[in-house]
């Protein structure tokens, strides 16, 4: 089988040839750090693995709409940690919204959330840019560039994850997120209402689009995070609608739960996803058993993740690589599973990330 065939058996819940393989996307840091500054290209060439490269569209906005969102960002200098600080003022017709995070060299975060009351929605639900057309060509560049050696796939738009519930978590604060919801949740449902709305939208705008696959969800809704019963309220009605929009125009979804997902699974089910991701072990923080998920939802959803990056790559072996490989091929013996790291990594010796390339070659089905 060629990759491209080995990871579209994969999706279909199929049995490919052998075990497929790939990362959750290659991380600038290791990428600079570890593999000269190459590209995600090269860098799963060099390993031989089966290259997934993680590609947008261009989301085009409108002057109109820019001109009502003007956004100033400045630099504060360096913490005490050596992290940069920065600050940004969004400027609408009816006031203004701030915001301030940090970055360095492995990743950035936000220590002040854009919106800090219900007026501030407003004004976010109001002026915020939606895209008003896309433009294919990223997408189009890198089918053409994979050919049969891989797929595409990319993150629904959305404000941080693709997911209603994430977005909310990330404009407001996964702590405040949550006591919105026990306290207010009519206003919560508006919310993520009002967040879904402008997505299908965007999705409409993406039929013809050659991608192979969407991600959406996102972490905040994990068990780790929220209960089953939070989720089936506050993620599942609009994870629906996002999924539904998307098999009307023909593309899959992996529903993306980088934390405790054991007790999300029939919630999953209930979305419509087609897939599953990232099976975080407990090792990783999270609470998967990939072969009882594999049991219990193998046969309705493809499965994505389960290898421990940590104790594979950054602490690990070789030999203990090729180890977590075996384990999570025997956890899936029907097929239907990509063998990836939990999520992204930035640490690794080069001998244990091509012993675990290897590794997957022998895992014959």
């Amino acid at each position: 089988m060629t990759p491209r065939e080995r990871l579209l058996t994969a999706l279909e819940r199929g049995k490919p040839d052998r075990l497929p393989v790939q990362v959750h996307n290659w991380m600038p840091y290791y990428l600079n750090n570890y593999l000269d500054g190459c590209d995600a290209y090269h860098a799963y060439a060099r390993f031989g693995m089966d290259p997934v490269i993680y590609v947008d569209p261009i989301y085009r906005i409108s002057d109109e709409s820019k001109a009502k969102w003007i956004v100033d960002r400045k630099d504060l200098g360096l913490d005490d940690g050596g992290n940069h600080c920065w600050t940004q003022t969004i400027t609408t017709p009816e006031g203004t919204l701030t915001l301030s995070g940090s970055y360095n060299d492995i990743t950035g975060w936000e220590t002040e959330p854009l919106i800090k009351s219900k007026e501030d929605f407003e004004l976010f639900r109001k002026y915020r840019p939606v895209p008003d057309s896309l433009d294919f060509g990223p997408v189009i560049a890198a089918q053409n560039r994979l050919g049969d050696g891989g797929i595409t796939r990319c993150c629904l738009w959305g404000y941080g994850q693709s997911g209603p519930w994430q977005s909310f978590c990330y404009l407001v604060g996964t702590e405040q997120a949550i006591y919105y919801a026990f306290d207010e949740p009519e206003w919560v449902h508006y919310v993520l209402q009002s967040l879904t709305d402008p997505q299908l939208k965007v999705i409409e705008m993406m039929k013809g689009m050659p991608i192979d696959l969407v991600e959406t969800g996102g972490g905040a809704g994990s068990n780790t995070v929220i209960s089953p019963a939070m989720h089936k309220e506050f993620c599942t009605p609009y994870d629906r609608q996002q999924h539904d929009a998307l098999h009307s125009i023909g593309i899959k979804v992996v529903y993306h739960l980088c934390g405790g997902l054991m007790h999300q699974l029939d919630n999953v089910l209930a979305n419509g996803a087609d897939g599953l991701e990232t099976m975080t072990p407990p090792g990783m923080g999270g609470d998967c058993n990939l072969a009882e998920a594999s049991r219990l939802v193998g046969d309705k959803l493809f499965l994505i993740g389960g290898f421990n990056q940590k104790d594979g790559f950054e602490f690990g072996t070789p030999e203990k690589a090729r180890e977590l490989v075996f384990e999570c091929h025997a956890a899936c013996p029907n097929g239907g599973y990509i063998c990836s790291p939990s999520d992204h990594f930035f640490f690794g010796d080069l001998a244990n990330v091509q012993a675990f390339a290897d590794a997957a070659k022998e895992c014959l089905y």
